[in-house]
């Protein structure tokens, strides 16, 4: 059994990346390994706006995202200093920040680089979509 780092750095909708990265965390999952974070990084953070309103016949990335972590205990995490510039904001990035909204879900954490390094540390590969 492997422990697997993922990292997402394709933003949710136009490129390809999110949902590769999602099928293989799911896959990886339903074989047995583990996975110890799932990073958001560059455009990859747009995936934890609570905003995205996909079609209704286009699949919806987001709430794939969070029912996954949600079912598998998976800890979500993003690029604060990608997402902020991105104005995508946690409650308490949003305080912070003096602005009025945030958008990012609640599934999702703020953390730095460090946090992805220390994943790194912690698993047997890091895979990047």
């Amino acid at each position: 059994m492997n422990k697997f780092i993922i990292q997402v750095n394709g933003t949710v909708y136009g490129s390809t990346a999110s949902f590769r990265a999602l099928r293989f965390t799911e896959s990886v999952l339903s074989l047995g390994h583990q996975v110890s974070h799932v990073f958001f990084y560059q455009d990859g953070v747009m995936n934890s706006s609570a905003l995205i309103c996909p079609a209704s016949d286009e699949h919806d990335l987001h709430r794939a995202w969070t029912k996954l972590a949600t079912e598998h205990n998976l800890h979500l995490v993003n690029c604060v200093s990608a997402a902020l510039r991105r104005g995508v904001l946690s409650a308490q990035d949003a305080n912070e920040n003096r602005k009025d909204a945030f958008n990012a879900s609640d599934k999702f954490t703020m953390g730095g680089l460090g946090e992805l390094v220390t994943g790194i540390e912690q698993s047997d590969r890091l895979i990047c979509f």
